[in-house]
């Protein structure tokens, strides 16, 4: 039996894991899956780090296949992905439906974390958004950083206080259920990004990895994909 490494985007790896799930159990092939922040990613990848299949955001991918390191016509889109806000769970559920509330929550936070805006979307969401709202100098030394946004919502869900808050990728909260998601940002805070999957050119197991690439089109994800946030078009 064949070995199919995947290199993802946490945005994409509840999706995956559900989709890798079903790949060994129907193929009896191995799958090596490694998944953090995108540009943590994508530095990977360039670097030379072997790999079959790849995803990432939209544009990462047609730069990479402009580069040659993706097979083009290979990209599927999985749909666009917006940013959210969490607590953990049990704790009360604050209102973050507009800009006023949402800056009031976040005066009050004990803490704040989220991805590293360094290599995160989510981050640079969050940084944007704390700038836009005036209150970034307020809040930075509660700001709390993480490699990606499983790994905050991770953190979030091991605190005993109420003051503390999470923001990160819809599809990093959802499939966490020790922590409780409160809504997604205002719309004039989000830069939603489109993610999408990827066979590289240089794959090992090319055959196989385009036989996992397709099950993410199947009517049956469908409903992973909405179950897991994202909005499909």
């Amino acid at each position: 039996m064949a070995t199919l490494r995947i290199l993802s985007a946490g945005a994409a790896q509840a999706v995956t894991e559900r989709i890798i799930d079903a790949f060994k159990r129907d193929t009896g092939h191995e799958v090596i899956a490694d998944f953090g922040a995108v540009g943590a990613m994508k530095k990977k990848f360039t670097a030379g780090e072997a790999a079959d299949v790849i995803t990432l955001t939209q544009p990462m991918i047609e730069e990479l296949i402009a580069a040659g390191l993706v097979q083009p016509g290979s990209r599927f889109d999985l749909g666009k992905v917006g940013t959210g806000v969490a607590v953990r769970a049990g704790t009360p559920v604050p209102d973050v439906s507009a800009a006023d509330a949402l800056r009031a929550r976040l005066l009050s936070a004990t803490r704040i974390v989220c991805p590293d805006p360094a290599v995160a979307t989510a981050g640079k969401v969050v940084m944007s958004m704390l700038d836009k709202l005036g209150v970034a100098d307020e809040v930075r030394d509660r700001l709390q950083f993480f490699p990606n946004g499983y790994a905050a919502m991770a953190w979030l869900a091991q605190t005993v206080g109420t003051g503390e808050l999470g923001i990160t990728q819809v599809t990093e909260i959802l499939p966490n259920k020790n922590v409780a998601y409160a809504g997604p940002l205002p719309e004039e805070f989000q830069m939603k990004a489109v993610y999408s999957v990827g066979l590289a050119s240089k794959a090992p197991q090319a055959e196989i990895a385009k036989d996992f690439i397709a099950r993410f089109g199947a009517a049956s994800s469908r409903s992973l994909l909405v179950d897991a946030g994202y909005e499909l078009s």
